[in-house]
Order: C-alpha cells, then sequence, then structure tokens
C-alpha cells in the first residue's frame, strides 16, 4: 500500500512538472511589436467599447501573445490589454523595458517609395484575404514601415496606414498625383476621380419604406459601378470605402483633398415626407456648379428609369469642407415606394452609374 502511494505522488509530481512546462512553453511563445503612432489605447477586452486601462506610446515596444479578429492582447511592463493590431509593427527586438527600438532595425527601418500601378489597395494585413482599408494612386509617395512575404505595410501621405502588395512599389519618393497634371486637356484619361459611397457601418443612411433598402448598401454597390466604369475610360478611381466600414465626413473630404482629386462625387439614395421621386444633384460651391450641371445633364437625358429633379445648393459637409469641384448625387428616393423598387434592380444601378461616368467626361471635355 506504501509503494502504491508513492507511486502514485511520483505519477501526480510528473503530471505538475509535465503541466508547468506546458504553460511555460506557451507563454513564451510571444512576438514582439513596436508601436506606430504617438498614442495607442490599451483596453480590457478585444474591442472598441472596452474600457482603456492604459495607453502606449510611438516606439513602445510590447509582447504580443494572442490576436483575435485584428486585436492584439499586448503586455510591457505593468501594462497589459488589447490594442488594435493595425498600429503595431513587428520587431525583432525584445527589450520591453522602457522600451524603443532602435530606428535602425531591419524589421521597422522606413524606405521612400512611388505607387506605380494605376490604383493599389491598401489592406489591413499582408494578403488578399485580409479587407481593404483604402486606396492609393499612381505617383503616390508611400513610406514602408516594414515587409512580409511578398507585402508591405506602408504609410500613405494622409497618415493612413496598410498592407500593399511589393510589386507595385517602386523606387524613389514620387509624388502625389495632382490636378490633371497627368492626364490631357479635355480628356478623362488620367484624372483622379474620388467616389464618396455614403453611410456605412452603424449609419445605414435611409431605409426603404416599404422593403428595408438600406442606403448605405446600395450606395456602396453604386459606387463599385461607377468605379469600373470610370476605369474603363481611363481614370484614376478612389473610393472612400470599399466595405460595411464609415469613415467620417471630415475624412471624406480628405481624402478627395489628399488625392489632389479632379472630381468628387458623393453618392446617396434620398428621403422625403412628401411623395417625392427622381434623382437630384447638389453643388455647394461656384467651382462645384459645372460639375453638377454636367452630371445632372446625363442623368436626365438617360433612360435611368426615374426622373431628374435638376441640381441644386446643399450645404453638405463632404461638399462645403472640399477644395475639389464636388458633388453629391441623390439618386432616388427610398421614401417613395415606386422609387424603392425601381432603384433595387442591378438594371437601374448600372444606369445610374454609366450616366453620372458619361457627366463625368462631359465635365473634362
Amino acid at each position: 500500500m506504501n509503494v502504491m502511494k508513492i507511486v502514485s505522488v511520483m505519477l501526480i509530481a510528473v503530471m505538475m512538472l509535465g503541466v508547468t512546462w506546458q504553460v511555460q512553453a506557451k507563454e513564451s511563445s510571444v512576438d514582439y511589436y513596436k508601436v506606430s503612432v504617438d498614442s495607442l489605447n490599451v483596453r480590457s477586452d478585444p474591442d472598441k467599447n472596452g474600457a482603456v486601462v492604459a495607453s502606449l506610446g510611438k516606439g513602445d515596444v510590447v509582447a504580443v501573445s494572442t490576436e483575435q479578429h485584428g486585436w492584439m492582447k499586448v503586455a510591457l511592463n505593468k501594462t497589459a490589454g488589447w490594442v488594435a493590431g493595425y498600429y503595431l509593427v513587428k520587431t525583432d527586438s525584445k527589450s520591453t523595458s522602457g522600451g524603443k527600438t532602435s530606428s535602425s532595425s531591419s524589421a521597422t527601418s522606413s524606405k521612400q517609395k512611388t505607387v506605380t500601378a494605376d490604383s493599389l489597395r491598401m489592406r489591413k494585413g499582408p494578403g488578399t484575404d485580409y479587407s481593404v482599408v483604402g486606396s492609393l494612386v499612381r505617383g503616390e509617395a508611400v513610406t514602408v514601415l516594414t515587409s512580409q512575404s511578398g507585402w508591405s505595410q506602408v504609410s500613405a501621405s494622409n497618415g493612413q496606414r496598410g498592407w500593399v502588395s511589393e510589386q507595385y512599389l517602386g523606387s524613389g519618393s514620387g509624388g502625389s498625383s495632382s490636378s490633371g497634371s497627368s492626364s490631357s486637356s479635355g480628356s478623362i484619361r488620367g484624372k483622379v476621380i474620388v467616389i464618396d459611397p455614403g453611410h456605412g457601418g452603424d449609419d445605414p443612411g435611409m431605409i426603404g419604406k416599404k422593403q428595408e433598402t438600406l442606403e448605405k448598401e446600395l450606395n456602396l454597390t453604386t459606387a463599385e459601378l461607377l468605379a469600373d466604369q470610370l476605369k474603363a475610360k481611363g481614370a484614376k478611381v478612389i473610393l472612400t470605402r470599399t466595405d460595411d466600414s464609415k469613415p467620417s465626413l471630415s475624412q471624406r473630404a480628405q481624402i478627395s483633398e489628399n488625392a489632389g482629386a479632379d472630381a468628387f462625387v458623393s453618392i446617396h439614395y434620398n428621403s422625403s415626407t412628401k411623395k417625392t421621386s427622381g434623382t437630384l444633384t447638389f453643388y455647394n460651391k461656384e467651382k462645384d456648379k459645372p460639375l453638377a450641371r454636367a452630371v445632372e445633364a446625363q442623368l436626365a437625358d438617360s433612360d435611368i428609369g426615374l426622373k431628374s429633379n435638376g441640381y441644386a445648393f446643399g450645404d453638405y459637409h463632404v461638399l462645403r469642407e472640399n477644395d475639389r469641384p464636388a458633388v453629391l448625387v441623390e439618386l432616388g428616393f427610398l421614401s417613395n415606394e415606386k422609387d424603392e423598387s425601381v432603384v433595387r434592380t442591378s438594371s437601374y444601378k448600372r444606369k445610374a452609374a454609366a450616366a453620372i461616368a458619361e457627366g463625368l467626361e462631359d465635365y473634362f471635355k
């Protein structure tokens, strides 16, 4: 009996030792990342609504033990919690105390590159499986922060960060596209056009009266169709959002400014307490009028399925705070059952996109 007890105790000890070793091995399996922004909130949970428990500064090196839906669990001295992984850059350094890494680190050395593709998508991570967070245009200068498996994490001139394929980056600092500088006079080819699908994220926009159609979804689908039309005509296209995200109004206008856009078009669907039907094109400043007039003329002349109500002044932030020629197009009233049934069709969205594209081409002529 005593022998059995001794054997049992030994087995328990071995099992405990094994568990301890496994835990230690798991804890030692960490990667190290460097904070790439001036201030980064550490939250109690992997969620933007989690309580802020601490803040990290630019250059702090943190140990990352796990990742969940784009959030990383980090540790630095007595600080522990979750941060948005988008603002971390992997580093070889393991120094987490006080923790600034050397600027000569190969993982974080900065290089100036130039975009060589007409339109280059920026993604959340190094691969096509990651969602799109932005877009760059030919000639735009970027700073390469780190590289991995044929992909580079870059910082654009507007401060936006994301991953792009290295094959579309050339040497030199280049320069951001300027209005009309790369295109021939009187042609849409080479023009930089920013398309803004209104609303997004937790803001659905208008909701259809009968079929509960979400405006934000119509806006994005129509914007994508318009982008295809414009690219086919040789224009350089940038979308302010390419998924169900919600850039702020200021960010939308800033994207236009930073790109040196030749034209900015915000896509929306309307609502009214009255039984109003049809399209309406808005401008804010005198510089916008010619663009509004050209777009409205094509919407009126093309058989898209709804009448045009002309063009009018609109005090909208994305127009008011935009120094580039800009319009906001309302492509039907979701408050009107007839309009809603029409605008839901693929045919209508394609025709509306084609009419706007023709209007833009007329504007540049």
